[in-house]
């Protein structure tokens, strides 16, 4: 065992009546900075390589991804207009010199967790025999001279980009969706891997920066290194100085949290071994057990010789935990019940899926820092592909990565909650409260400095319309103009929930959290008391160990269990836990969000620098119609708002008609402003498993989408843009300057009434909620208005699948408001607990 542990072993026995060795840690062993796992934490992320996944596929298989894409990224003629040599190092380069392929197989072999990846491989396949390529290509295939038909590979790049043009427009739905996922894949891993000198062959020439030049990252390395001789120069100086080592080392911790975020001491590494994780925790205050193998003795006595860590199971698990309360998830709404929690003095167990990712610990690189704290590394999508789906995988969830809006809970949406869904909560003066606490805590201000370029022509074409613009709140300073907050924070000023309620966490020294941590299952037992028939009893949970691969299962043992991964995460994990409420899974709204683009030649700004998020042009226009005799708002229209586009997500979205268009499209980036419109969807979806989701609009919802988008290329092109278009495959674009009016009505009208629902469109959503959402009946509703499952006293819901319909405004703040009131509700109950 490790050196100042204190033992006593018993014997203990699980509810299967198997037996273990219990070690009982001693609780006063005094806190080591060194074993808190921070630091090791933060040194491993820095190491990990971009998709480092093994590559599985077969040869013929690469073959065919090697000529896919190659075919949407082929080498092309440099332009005769004197471009500069990153241009045309650009336009000679293709995606399998770069590697793009063999990071593309490890993704298809075991990045990507989609249920139709299997009909990927079998398309492969089929294109590099001559049959299959005859069945997917067509008449295209054909020759007159032996032996009559080419597989894909051997055919000639025009043609090859003439076959997957028309894969876009099949009836053919495999096809189709061969085509979506083969062009989000290859231009988001081509336009976002870097060399070891972290830099991408077309930045220069796409006029991309990489990451903030403003930021310079300092690694764990020489943070050890400066921790070393701070360490000396204390024993040279004390007396000089007058302070004493506890003063230094107190400073020295202070400069740690600088450098690695502020939930640096709060950290626990699952990485280092069971008895030191157990100590640790002990010396957090919680109470601990770890469960040796079935050979105690022998393992106790040659334990140093493994050189692999010996697995574990539900049934027999490596380590339990106790705990007053454990919540899953660390977002906004996770993190606002763990910190209230924390500091009305319940000891709170955070378990977090993603790694912790601050100040040094970015690395602002849009590949990377998608596969770190992103669900899914960013390429999460629906069944069909018809979305997209971005969230948070990371401490602090969505509040890591998000857009920094702060937007409260709109007064018609309170009402209709409140009124149509009979929930008195949204019309308590709790929840009012809610709103005006969570808005203090992140520091929410509505004043804007400067605009980014994005929002700076957003602004100027509804003020030349004559459209409604507003400054968008934000949990961050009037100066915070970052345009990298989509893969972190670099400073901490953006103020999600790993700056504040997670921080108050931390500091009422009641609580830690375990990143890196995956829940499996909420335990559960019979409840002969209370009115529900089960009761939650904790969680197991399963981490790997990243030298190995050995699958580690523990347990945390909690009075009260809080399920906040999100509207992805959190129906799956109830299901696995065997909750039945047929409204578990259902219900899913996406915000659905489509987009326009304008070309601004001559902008001396950069698309991506500036402030993500700070105007919009509000959709609400309220209409005053009697309804059986009183009066009921309507609100109609899309919000309008701009996004956080890096080459990478650019890439993935601009329509593709060839490799010398595409190319030539992406030489515009940096001077290319995106707006979106954003609808409050009526339609629903499905989340069967966090990797199978259906999701399908209304024609309420495309209509709202197709008035959004007329309205968008409008404000772009009262902007000043020299081309605008949208991402319809098809590519269209207009020239604004040459257009005629009759032309510009005619291809704004024409490319805004184009289905929206249909698959030459993408669909994007950074917003999920409402798949357990809340209410007062179980038969329509997953758990009740204070966020308790109806099946399971104890279990809490508290994130964005409890809203009861889509919000239609960016709804960190309304996630984190209802949070608020499911933590009271919390308290009250384990306040009339027994100790």
């Amino acid at each position: 065992m490790d050196g100042g542990v204190g033992l006593g072993g018993e014997t203990m026995k699980d509810s299967g009546a198997k037996e273990f060795m219990v070690i009982h840690l001693d609780s006063k062993k005094s806190f080591d900075s060194g074993t808190s796992g921070s630091n090791h934490s933060a040194g491993r992320a820095a190491q990990v390589p971009y998709m480092d996944y093994k590559n599985t596929l077969t040869s013929w298989e690469m073959e065919s991804v090697v000529a896919i894409c190659d075919t949407f990224l082929p080498p092309v003629e440099v332009p005769p207009d004197g471009a500069d040599e990153a241009t045309a190092r650009f336009f000679r380069s293709c995606a399998s010199k770069a590697g793009t392929p063999q990071l593309i197989g490890g993704l298809i072999s075991n990045g990507v967790e989609h249920p139709r990846t299997w009909q990927l491989r079998v398309a492969l396949w089929f294109l590099s025999t001559r049959i299959g390529s005859l069945a997917l290509c067509g008449w295209r295939c054909l020759s007159p001279c032996f032996p009559f038909v080419w597989r894909f590979a051997e055919l000639p790049i025009k043609t090859r980009e003439e076959i997957v043009r028309s894969w876009q427009l099949s009836f053919i739905s495999l096809l189709r969706l061969f085509f979506k996922s083969f062009k989000l894949m290859t231009m988001l891993v081509f336009f976002t891997q870097v060399d070891h000198m972290n830099e991408n062959l077309t930045w220069k020439a796409i006029g991309y920066s990489g990451p903030d030049p403003d930021f310079k990252a300092q690694f764990p390395r020489a943070m050890a290194s400066k921790g070393h001789k701070s360490s000396e120069k204390w024993e040279d100086d004390e007396h000089q100085h007058g302070r004493s080592k506890e003063e230094r080392e107190d400073e020295a911790f202070d400069e740690e949290e600088e450098l690695f975020g502020p939930l640096y001491r709060g950290l626990i590494d699952v990485q280092d071994s069971r008895e030191r994780v157990a100590d640790t925790l002990r010396c957090f205050g919680f109470r601990t057990a770890v469960h040796l193998p079935q050979f105690p003795q022998f393992y106790s006595q040659h334990h140093n010789r493994f050189s692999v860590p010996l697995s574990s199971s539900l049934s027999r698990p490596c380590l339990t935990i106790k705990c007053d309360a454990v919540v899953v998830g660390s977002g906004s709404g996770g993190g606002v019940v763990a910190g209230m929690l924390a500091r009305a003095g319940y000891k709170v167990l955070v378990l977090e899926k993603g790694q912790y990712r601050a100040r040094s610990n970015l690395s602002l690189l849009e590949g990377p820092s998608m596969e770190q704290m992103y669900l899914g590394s960013g390429l999460l999508t629906t069944y069909d592909m018809s979305a997209v789906i971005l969230a948070g995988s990371t401490v602090g969830g969505g509040s890591a990565i998000n857009w920094a809006a702060s937007i409260q809970t709109p007064q018609h949406v309170m009402k209709e909650w409140c009124e149509d869904h009979n929930l008195q909560l949204f019309g308590s003066s709790l929840y009012k409260e809610a709103l005006n606490e969570v808005c203090q805590r992140m520091e929410v201000q509505s004043e804007v400095k400067e605009d980014g370029f994005n929002n700076a022509v957003l602004r100027k074409g509804c003020e030349e319309l004559g459209y409604p613009v507003s400054n968008i709140p934000r949990n961050s300073p009037a100066d915070h103009s970052c345009g990298w907050c989509c893969l972190g924070c670099k400073d901490g000023r953006k103020k999600g929930t790993s700056e504040t309620w997670l921080v108050d966490l931390v500091k009422s020294g009641h609580g830690a959290i375990l990143p890196g941590c995956n829940a499996i299952k909420v335990l559960t037992e019979k409840n002969v008391t209370g009115l529900k028939k089960r009761r939650a009893t904790g969680v197991a949970f399963e981490f790997a160990y990243s030298s190995s691969g050995s699958k580690q299962v523990c347990i945390v043992e909690s009075k009260v269990t809080v399920v906040a991964c999100g509207a992805i995460c959190t129906p799956a994990l109830l299901k696995r836990s065997g909750l039945k409420n047929p409204n578990i899974g259902r219900n899913l709204h996406l915000h659905p969000v489509t987009m326009g683009w304008g070309y601004f030649p001559d902008t001396s700004m950069k698309s991506y620098e500036g402030g993500i998020m700070t105007a919009m042009s509000s959709p609400l226009s309220a209409k005053a119609n009697s309804v059986n005799g009183g009066d009921k708002c309507k609100f109609e229209g899309a919000m309008i708002q701009t996004p956080a586009l890096h080459p990478g997500m650019f890439a993935g979205l601009t329509p593709w008609v060839d490799g010398r268009d595409f190319k030539t499209r992406m030489c515009g980036f940096s001077k290319t402003a995106h707006v979106f419109a954003l609808a409050r969807d009526k339609g629903s979806g499905t989340v069967h498993s966090t990797t199978h989701i259906s999701y399908q609009m209304k024609e309420a919802d495309v209509e709202v989408l197709s008035k959004g988008l007329e309205k968008v290329l409008r404000i772009i092109a009262a902007a000043g843009a020299e081309e605008i278009g949208t991402h319809h495959c098809k590519g269209r674009k207009l020239n604004v300057k040459k257009a005629s009016c009759h032309e510009f009505e005619k291809f704004v009208k024409e490319e805004s009434r184009r289905a929206v629902k249909d698959f030459p469109r993408p669909i994007w959503s950074a917003h999920q909620m409402g798949s357990c959402r809340m209410g007062n009946d179980p038969k329509e509703s997953a758990v009740d208005q204070m966020g308790e499952t109806w099946e399971v006293e104890g279990l809490y819901v508290a994130d964005a699948s409890l809203l009861p319909s889509a919000l239609g405004v960016n709804p960190m703040v309304t996630i984190q408001a209802i949070a608020y009131c499911s933590a009271e509700s919390v308290i009250h109950l384990l306040k009339r607990m027994k100790p």
